[in-house]
């Protein structure tokens, strides 16, 4: 009876997990989709009454299924945890509100009345066409970036796109991390550098003419963080990297 009893048991776990699944494409269903990227997609509606974003991260039929769910537990795992890991050490993070390790769906606070720190630039270089009023949001950010990577906490994403401010934008302005599907936990200056590295050229490719505000962020991010030495030099260091990859091509 027991050799029997346990042979039933997967088949009971999977039906279980399919159903759950189920639900959650009906529920996913009802809301809207915002945005569709290669690992997941991003719905906005209604959780428990609450404004809410949904990241889905969607099977890939390319992968094996047993690695593909996996990969896709681990990684929404991580991204609430870090979300976790930033509210808990006072950096603005959206609330998460449930993680459904069934369908590898996350529920999260929608930050509305936001705008991202990608958008406030460009309005803002547009109407000013010169980057001294951004100094101030370039300092904050700094800050900001500087306490999430004293916490060992590397983002693997950073763009001015995955930034909100939010309303009002009296100074100091509030910055909200958004979009930590990249992120992981990491001592290592090395890591730092790289993801500092990262926010340089994805800042400087999609605003041109603001040089000096990154500077000003580099300055801040030196005057916040404890363990700053080491990473800065890192940053230098991968810099120097990919410089020689693209004069060898």
């Amino acid at each position: 009876m027991a050799a029997a009893g346990s042979s039933e048991e997967p088949a009971l776990e999977a039906g279980a997990l399919a159903a759950a699944r189920e639900r959650s494409d009906r529920f996913l269903s009802g809301l809207e989709l915002v945005k569709q990227g290669a690992e997941a997609r991003v719905f906005r509606g209604r959780f428990l009454g609450r404004a809410a974003v949904v990241k889905h991260r969607f099977p890939k039929g390319y992968r094996h299924p047993a690695l593909e769910a996996r990969l896709g537990r681990r990684r929404t795992v991580q991204e609430a945890r870090a979300l976790l890991r930033c509210r808990r050490v006072g950096i603005s993070a959206p609330v998460v509100f449930f993680v459904d390790y069934a369908s590898n769906c996350l529920y999260m606070e929608e930050i509305e009345d936001s705008v991202t720190v990608r958008d406030y630039i460009e309005s803002t270089m547009e109407a000013e066409n010169t980057p001294q009023s951004l100094l101030g949001l370039a300092q904050t950010i700094g800050q900001v970036l500087a306490r999430m990577h004293d916490e060992d906490l590397i983002h693997g994403d950073l763009t001015t796109s995955n930034m909100l401010l939010t309303r009002p934008l009296d100074p100091p302005p509030r910055i909200v991390l958004i979009d930590f599907g990249l992120s992981f936990v990491s001592a290592l200056p090395e890591d730092k550098g790289v993801d500092l590295y990262v926010l340089e050229k994805a800042f400087l490719s999609t605003h041109p003419n603001t040089e000096t505000l990154f500077e000003a962020f580099l300055k801040s991010y030196a005057a916040a963080s404890k363990k700053s030495q080491p990473v800065l030099k890192k940053l230098d260091e991968v810099r120097l990297r990919g410089r020689k990859r693209s004069m060898v091509g």
